[in-house]
């Protein structure tokens, strides 16, 4: 278990309604009084369960809000694919 100072919980909210969530942790790749080798991890998916406990608890929380992603249309149709070859 961490402490509040070394561990943060995200939830990325969605303009379609979805919700994750994760946490993150500070971790050293070499030793803690190193400061060049202190990062935060990878995010790790946790429940929102989790998540609400721990903001109960106090721990450091932040909500992001993101967009859908848009689809980009990548076919070629069938017309334009033979005047590319003429």
């Amino acid at each position: 278990m961490h402490s509040k100072q070394t561990v943060k919980y995200i939830c990325e909210q969605f303009s379609s309604g979805n919700e994750y969530y994760f946490k993150r942790e500070y971790i050293t790749h070499d030793k803690w009084s190193n400061i060049k080798s202190l990062a935060w991890s990878a995010p790790r998916p946790i429940k929102k369960e989790t998540f609400m406990k721990r903001q109960a608890e106090g721990f450091y929380c932040e909500w992001v809000q993101k967009q859908s992603a848009s689809l980009i249309n990548l076919a070629v149709k069938k017309t334009d694919e033979k005047n590319q070859l003429n």
